[in-house]
């Protein structure tokens, strides 16, 4: 098999609120740091967030995936989509780190458990939990 044409994904979040969003991610979501940029640099941390998918929706298409997860059209070009192995856990973590509710969980036609929140600075998060068989 060739070598894949990309070896990783890296989304940087720029920030005013680094000490905010640091918090969130690492203790909130529980990411540990892959790389911490030294002081004399700025601040920086690299996060582990396993494996990356990219996901590219037309217009049309985000449109009933944002009506599905949160019953309206809310967020920008960009937000995650994590996948976690328990939701509720999940959610209480977040909640608990600063992230407020953009909707309730609820079971999508795909068969995952989702919930849909921003985190401290803005960033849509969709946590799903994949209960379907595959």
């Amino acid at each position: 098999m060739s070598s894949p044409p990309v070896l990783e994904l890296r989304l940087a979040l720029t920030t005013e609120a680094f000490e905010c969003l640091t918090d969130f991610y690492r203790e909130g979501i529980g990411l540990e740091p892959a790389q911490i940029w030294p002081e004399d640099q700025e601040r920086a941390l690299v996060l582990d967030m396993g494996k990356t998918t990219l996901e590219i929706f037309e217009g049309k298409q985000a449109e009933p995936v944002e009506q599905i997860e949160v019953g309206r059209l809310t967020s920008s070009r960009f937000r995650f989509a994590l996948q976690v192995p328990d939701s509720r856990a999940a959610m209480t973590r977040l909640l608990t780190h600063g992230a407020s509710l953009a909707h309730e969980p609820f079971f999508t036609p795909w068969g995952d458990q989702n919930a849909r929140f921003e985190d401290p600075d803005g960033m849509q998060i969709t946590l799903y939990q994949a209960l379907n068989k595959k």
